[in-house]
C-alpha cells in the first residue's frame, strides 16, 4: 500500500509502513514529552528513547486523568503514543493548557503516534480535564504518525473490536445533520476497507488502518451522534471496554440510524457491497464476545446507562433525539 503525507490545515498527517522508523523526525526531533502506556512503550522503544519525560497514563476515565496530569505534564510537544485514552488525555492537557488552565509557559501542540484503530488521533472531539470549562476549545493533533505495522498491531480479537470502532466512525459521520459530501465520501471508503481488511483468512492490517484513519477523518468532520453516545455510556456506566461496547452496540445503533436516514445507510451498503449490519457482525464474530452479556454487563445497569445516555445533548445530531426508552430497548437487544 502506498505511504503518504498529508499537510490538512494546521495539522500534518504521516502514513504507511516504515513510518515509525522517521517517527522522531516527524515529531520535531528530541526532547518531546511522552504519553504513553507500558505496551506501547515496548512497542516503539525509539520513540520512547528520544522523549525529555515520559507519563504512564493509567487506566480510567479521560477527564479525571487529564486532571490528575495537567500540573506534571510539561514542554511544546506532548506526544501520545498509545490508544484512544492515552491521545485524549494528551488533546485533553493541551485543550487545557491553551485555556489558561495551566502552570505559565508556552502552549504545547498535541501529537500521535496511535498503537489502536480508536481514530482519535484524528479528530478534535474529546472530553475535557475535570473542572475546565466546556466552552474551551478542543483540539486535535498536529503530528499524527500511522504506521500500520504499530496503528493495527493489536491482537486479533482485540483488533475486531477496534475496528468496530473504526467502522461506528464510518456509519454515523454520514447520518448526522450537519454531514457533509466530503465526509461522507471518506466514511465510504472508510467502511469498504475496514470490511476488505477482514476478508482474507488474515487480518490486513494496512487496510484496517487506512479505514481507520478515513473514519477518524470523517467523524472529525461531522461529529459524533446516536451510536457514539450508547457505547461511551456504556464504557462509563457499565464499565465496558472501548472497542468492546462498540462491538456489541454498533449491529443494533445501525438500525436506529437506518430508519432515520435510510437514504444514508443504502448508500453506505452500496459503497460497501454488503449490508453494513452484517459487515459489522462478521468482524465481531472475530472479537471473541459480542453480546454485552458475554462482557459481563449486569443487565440492571442498563436503565442506569439509558438514563445517562439520554441526558447527552449530541443525541440531536441524529434527529429526533433518540430519547429514554429507544435507548433502553437498543441496550436490551445487545444484551
Amino acid at each position: 500500500m502506498r505511504s503518504f503525507r498529508w499537510v490538512d490545515g494546521e495539522r500534518t498527517i504521516v502514513f504507511g509502513r516504515g513510518a515509525l522508523a522517521d517517527a522522531v523526525e516527524t515529531l520535531g526531533g528530541p526532547g518531546y514529552t511522552l504519553l504513553t502506556t507500558a505496551r506501547a512503550l515496548e512497542t516503539a522503544p525509539e520513540v520512547a528513547a528520544s522523549a525529555g519525560e515520559a507519563h504512564i497514563v493509567s487506566p480510567g476515565h479521560v477527564d479525571q486523568l487529564a486532571a490528575e496530569m495537567l500540573q506534571h505534564v510539561r514542554g511544546d510537544r506532548i506526544v501520545a503514543l498509545g490508544g484512544g485514552r492515552v491521545v485524549d488525555v494528551a488533546k485533553a492537557i493541551v485543550a487545557a493548557q491553551a485555556g489558561g488552565a495551566a502552570p505559565s509557559g508556552g502552549v504545547p501542540r498535541a501529537m500521535a503516534v496511535p498503537t489502536t484503530l480508536s481514530g482519535a488521533e484524528l479528530t478534535r472531539i474529546h472530553r475535557h480535564a475535570a473542572g475546565v470549562d466546556e466552552s474551551t476549545p478542543r483540539v486535535r493533533p498536529a503530528v499524527v504518525i500511522v504506521d500500520p505495522a504499530l496503528a493495527a498491531s493489536q491482537p486479533r480479537a482485540e483488533l475486531a473490536a477496534s475496528s468496530l470502532n473504526a467502522l461506528g466512525h464510518a456509519v454515523e459521520a454520514p447520518c448526522v445533520t450537519n454531514a457533509n459530501p466530503v465526509a461522507t465520501l471518506a466514511a465510504h471508503e472508510a467502511a469498504r476497507l475496514l470490511f476488505a481488511g477482514w476478508v482474507g483468512d488474515e487480518p490486513d492490517r494496512d487496510l484496517l488502518a487506512l479505514g481507520s484513519l478515513l473514519a477518524g477523518y470523517a467523524l472529525d468532520n461531522s461529529a459524533l451522534a446516536l451510536h457514539h453516545v450508547l457505547a461511551q455510556t456504556l464504557v462509563r456506566v457499565a464499565g465496558v471496554g472501548h472497542g468492546a461496547a462498540n462491538a456489541a452496540i454498533l449491529p443494533h445503533t445501525i438500525g436506529a440510524l437506518a430508519w432515520r436516514f435510510p437514504s444514508e445507510i443504502d448508500a453506505l451498503n452500496a459503497a460497501v457491497g454488503e449490508d453494513i449490519v452484517e459487515v459489522a457482525l462478521r468482524i465481531r464474530a472475530y472479537a471473541g464476545a459480542g453480546r454485552l452479556a458475554e462482557l459481563g454487563v449486569d443487565p440492571a445497569v442498563l436503565p442506569d446507562c439509558a438514563e445517562a445516555a439520554a441526558a447527552r445533548p449530541q443525541l440531536r445530531l441524529t434527529p429526533p433525539a433518540a430519547d429514554r426508552d429507544e435507548i433502553l430497548a437498543l441496550y436490551e437487544s445487545a444484551l
